[in-house]
């Protein structure tokens, strides 16, 4: 078996590229190594693990590397299905350096040659945004029909938006392509603005991959049997069902996918206009899920995509199907969250209005729907007004006699102005160096900053991120990389200083994953079962698991975390603490203590907090020599 991965350099300035070798001396997979080439080159990296195109279900993640324009620092981002052809390169990894001079296409092939063909080649992106289907599909259809006939077998298609010139949140997309035919089942790079990075730092806003390379992937499937029966009495494709069947269909709760399942099961934990319902009661929240969500939103997705099996892979074969569809639209959980109630909107067509556009303009869709929320929350308030943002009017967010198909179609067609005004920096929008700077740069004057309203992690001068979907404490944890899943998200009280130290075993786990290009839908059986099978076949079992124990370290070395600015944040995290109390009837003595010091100081007990989950964090990642 293979003990090296092969990088390919590309200088996109010049079309000059090398190929260098790293053996597994230091490196194991795309983390590792790219974020050792993001740090000394200032690359931008996008690699497979050395499982890619192994027997393994969910082995084909395309992990992508660098600095992250809005979180500023390192960050990683990944996405489904899109390593299956990269791994036909016969590369491990393709790091961009330099800058081509005008918008570009990165063109990729290698067709039983030992070289791989390589142009980049000059595009008027933004002409062809405004063409066809408009933005990120646009530009997969003109890359597709300009160069797709050039490969033996079908490609991929890397590409960004316009979002990526008028943000620092611009995502990556792509989507499996099955026989010349382009799917709908669009997959993304989204959290960590790296089609912002692609395009503003090194000119290109497309990449098109593709080869007929067979390497030698491990294909045993007795082998791998063996390995499942001996750990856990079953076969691979057994455990593989046992594990994902929240993603495909959970019987027991007569729906499947993470919006079916996080939907039925939330209860009383909705968040929802711009999670002003932390401040509501129990039973107005159960209500507003029962009647909004439950009658309505959830229902429409049940009855059309989980009663009518619309559900596909994303480009790799998987018992998972985890992308739920109704026609063109895909139903995640965290995308038709933020863009979803989040933003006043509890109606699967209104839903997919705003997600469709928001998707086609190139935003990462969790973070963009956090913007969004803040944005109505701000015209709602009156603290900014439509004119300031170069809107037409409020969003209806008047609970009582609320529509959930006329007023939820208000909002989306709203939501989609401010992405046009976002876009076209109406008024005095201008995201270029991201929210927080702009909010620092336009609260001069007002009473009270306007970034109080918006829930975010700061991380150094300028970098911001919209957390993840979950009311939890853990959502908020001055961790190295926020907005992925390093980090505990189970609704349970973990006192601060021990909740830091779970969020750094759990960030080792999800390294695990990510550094062998394993989709975390898998984790019930892959952190634990492929450290042994790295030691089975490459036999470096120990020298990987001590090589994420360095990688966390290294990571935690860059952290430059920041007091929560927004009093939201701080209310978040206080009301999440009441309602373990009065609603889950926690009666643990730390959690009564941590409700004593919040209820006499809000401000100070959350520094204390937040400063205690920092401790946990830092005693568990220290460095490792």
């Amino acid at each position: 078996m293979q003990m090296h991965q092969k990088v390919l350099i590309v200088d996109t300035g010049t079309g000059f590229y090398r190929t260098l070798k790293y053996g597994f001396d230091r490196y194991y997979g795309p983390v590792d190594l790219g974020i050792h080439l993001a740090d000394k080159r200032k690359s931008l990296n996008f690699g497979v693990g050395v499982f890619a195109g192994s027997i393994f279900p969910g082995s084909n993640r395309l992990v992508v590397t660098g600095h992250s324009p809005c979180w500023q620092g390192l960050y990683i981002s990944s996405m489904g299905g899109a390593g299956l052809v990269f791994d036909n390169l016969g590369i491990n990894m393709l790091s961009l350096v330099g800058k081509a001079p005008t918008p570009s296409i990165l063109y990729l092939n290698r067709n039983h040659g030992e070289e791989v063909d390589l142009e980049v080649v000059p595009v008027n992106v933004e002409e062809i945004w405004r063409g066809g289907r408009r933005g990120v599909y646009a530009l997969t259809d003109h890359v597709y029909e300009r160069f797709g006939k050039r490969f033996e077998t079908d490609p991929r298609i890397l590409v960004c938006g316009p979002a990526a010139l008028s943000s620092d949140l611009g995502g990556i997309m792509s989507v499996p392509i099955n026989r010349g035919k382009i799917s709908m089942v669009d997959t993304w790079a989204g959290r960590g603005g790296f089609g912002s990075a692609m395009l503003q730092e090194y000119g290109i806003a497309a990449i098109i991959y593709g080869g007929t390379v067979i390497d030698e992937d491990f294909r045993d499937r007795k082998v791998a049997d063996q390995w499942f029966q001996n750990k856990y009495d079953q076969k691979l494709h057994q455990k593989d069902i046992e594990a994902t069947s929240k993603y495909r269909f959970d019987e027991k709760l007569g729906t499947g996918g993470t919006f079916g399942v996080n939907y039925t099961t939330m209860g009383g934990r909705v968040m929802a206009f711009n999670y002003r319902t932390i401040f509501s009661s129990e039973d107005d929240r159960l209500g507003l899920h029962r009647e909004l969500i439950a009658g309505h939103y959830l229902k429409q997705f049940n009855e059309e995509t989980i009663a009518g099996k619309q559900q596909a892979n994303c480009g790799e074969p998987c018992v998972a199907a985890c992308k739920k569809m109704n026609g063109p639209f895909k139903k995640d959980y965290e995308p038709y969250q933020t863009m979803g109630p989040l933003c006043g909107i509890f109606d699967q067509r209104a839903a997919e209005l705003l997600n469709h556009h928001c998707d086609a303009m190139g935003f990462d869709a969790i973070s963009g729907g956090g913007v969004l929320a803040w944005l109505m929350d701000l015209l709602d308030t009156g603290a900014l007004t439509p004119e300031e943002l170069g809107v037409s009017g409020k969003p209806r967010w008047e609970l009582a006699g609320f529509d959930p198909v006329e007023d939820s179609r208000h909002n989306a067609e709203l939501g989609v102005e401010l992405v046009d005004a976002i876009l076209q920096r109406r008024g005095i929008l201008d995201f270029r160096e991201g929210v927080r700077k702009w909010s620092r740069i336009h609260s001069a004057g007002r009473p009270a900053p306007l970034h109080d309203n918006l829930v975010y992690i700061a991380f150094g001068r300028r970098g911001w991120m919209v957390p993840n979907q979950y009311w939890v404490a853990g959502a908020l944890a001055p961790m190295a990389v926020m907005g992925k899943y390093y980090m505990v998200y189970g609704a349970e009280f973990i006192p601060p200083r021990q909740l830091g130290r779970k969020c750094a075993e759990r960030l080792k786990a999800e390294l695990v994953l990510d550094n062998l290009g394993i989709c975390r839908f898998h984790r019930a059986w892959a952190e634990e079962l492929l450290p042994e099978v790295m030691g089975s076949l490459y036999g470096c079992k120990d020298e990987f698991l001590r090589a994420i124990s360095v990688l966390a370290s290294r990571l935690n070395s860059h952290n430059c975390p920041v007091f929560w600015e927004s009093t939201r944040n701080v209310d978040f995290i206080h009301t999440f603490l009441k309602r373990k109390r009065e609603v889950d009837e926690d009666l643990s003595p730390e959690l009564a203590a941590w409700l004593e010091r919040f209820d006499a100081d809000a401000t100070e007990a959350a520094k204390d907090f937040w400063y205690d989950m920092l401790k946990g964090i830092n005693e568990s990642l220290g460095e490792t020599f």
